[in-house]
């Protein structure tokens, strides 16, 4: 089998193995970036492209008060406090380094969100697509190889237990590539692996599939088979916001229940508090009819729309045809296709909840995450956007050190097995913070390929 030997092997080209490909090569390092399938991105590239960073420019700029104890505590909550402090740490303590090297790379945010589990606006909007080509160009520029079409298959170990190389097949057999500071898992989760969704979450199998073709859990079940201990398994669930038509061609998704939608089955009754993490709504919307929830909002609502900002892109999905309007309820319920006496029932009884006649019917007191006054949905025209859960990421994997080293099931370190994103768990707990996932990608990409050259040059030196 042909070998190849560089400094460091990263395995996966989302923006976790292309900020660790392009960090460890401006450190010096020769690096081979690997991917499965033909183009570049994986996931990362088919996503909303939000960062999550707290005491940004961004946020001074709109007067928006945050801080790292109050980003820790949204983690903490939203996650139930089942994520690993000592990843939160790392990521706190290294968020603006990597929100400037971000910045210094010729990224710029277009637009600062509240989101899903955040106490004040902490998404950054990227071109996602673009950050990717930036990173891509600069990695090149610094000599850095890029093989597509080889998917890993196994890893190799030396004698002496440590991680040494992966083997992939393309299309002329197996080759082994080497890395004398390690390899790095960056292969994404498993939204496509139908056997590791059967054993660890079932249910989402009703949610519609989507990510990158190529996350199927190779990553994973290689560091499985070596022993890699496993986090947040239990956890997995799509995020709910997607029209059932939805494509692969862009990430569509609309949370207007953040900015003052309800949501209702299609009996037209409300079945759990709009406010909470999309990803609980997605959980929760796959116990309803056709695993089906309709947004209902009105023209106050429809006023919110961001032209070109995924999740609150309303203009777009009427020009879709994927929101239904009408100039009374009535006329809406019979055009979605939604019961008529439930939904306005719904909203009266919303309404005078508003009103504070009675209580909410499923505990709502905000928009987002205790943040945000409800409003009336009293001003027509009246819309609907029915939506289920689609399965974009699976936020759960291999156990890592703050460092992005594998750990087995002992908590023991596998010496030369870094891992980073999506195949990694223990960071997000039960549930997702909107930026978090690109956000943690670029902060544990640069964390390694810190740690991977000063390993080689620990290396250098006892050689």
């Amino acid at each position: 089998m042909p070998e190849h030997t560089f400094d460091l092997v990263v395995a996966g080209s989302g923006l976790a193995g292309q900020v660790a490909a392009t960090a460890a090569s401006e450190a010096g390092l020769n690096v081979v970036l690997l991917e499965k399938t033909a183009n570049l991105g994986g996931s990362s590239a088919m996503s909303g492209g939000y960062f999550a960073f707290s005491g940004t420019e961004e946020q001074a700029a709109q007067n928006v008060g945050d801080s790292a104890e109050l980003f820790r505590r949204d983690l903490l909550e939203s996650g139930r406090h089942r994520n690993d402090p000592a990843l939160l740490d790392a990521y706190l303590a290294h968020q603006d380094s990597t929100y400037r090297w971000l910045k210094d790379h010729g990224v710029t945010f277009r637009a600062l969100e509240l989101s899903s589990g955040q106490s004040v606006p902490r998404s950054h909007n990227s071109a996602i697509k673009d950050v990717l080509a930036l990173l891509h160009k600069t990695f090149t520029a610094r000599g850095g190889e890029t093989r597509t079409g080889h998917r890993a298959v196994r890893l190799v170990r030396n004698e002496n237990g440590t991680v040494t190389g992966v083997v992939t097949e393309n299309g002329d057999g197996e080759h082994l590539f080497t890395g004398r500071a390690g390899i790095v898992l960056a292969t994404g989760g498993f939204s496509r692996g139908v056997d590791l969704l059967r054993t660890f979450a079932p249910e989402q199998l009703a949610a519609i599939p989507y990510g990158g073709k190529g996350n199927t859990g190779d990553g994973l079940k290689m560091a499985w088979k070596l022993g890699a201990g496993m986090a947040d398994m239990a956890s997995v669930s799509g995020t709910y916001g997607s029209h059932p038509d939805t494509g692969e061609e862009f990430h569509e998704l609309l949370t207007a229940y953040y900015l003052g939608a309800i949501i209702v089955n299609t009996h037209g009754k409300r079945f759990t508090d709009e406010s909470q993490s999309y990803k609980v709504l997605g959980r929760e919307v796959l116990n309803q009819p056709e695993g089906l929830g309709f947004e209902v909002f009105d023209a106050k609502v429809r006023t919110q729309s961001e032209p070109g900002i995924p999740l609150n892109d309303i203009d777009l999905l009427e020009d879709l045809g994927h929101v239904f309007k009408a100039d009374s309820l009535e006329e809406l319920a019979d055009a979605a296709g939604i019961a008529k006496a439930g939904l306005i029932e719904t909203v009266r009884r919303y309404n005078a909840a508003i009103d504070g006649l009675r209580p909410d019917d499923v505990g709502r007191t905000s928009l987002c995450n205790g943040v945000g006054e409800p409003a009336r949905i009293d001003e027509p025209p009246f819309y609907a956007y029915p939506a289920k859960s689609l399965l974009t990421s699976t936020f759960s994997g291999v156990t890592i050190t703050p460092a992005g080293q594998v750990t087995d099931v002992d908590g023991g370190i596998i010496d030369g097995l870094y891992a980073i994103g999506e195949v990694t768990g223990g960071f997000h707990g039960a549930a997702y913070i909107t930026g978090t996932s690109l956000g943690k990608a670029a902060v544990f990409g640069r964390i390694v390929a810190e740690h991977a050259a000063a390993r080689l040059g620990e290396d250098t030196n006892v050689a």
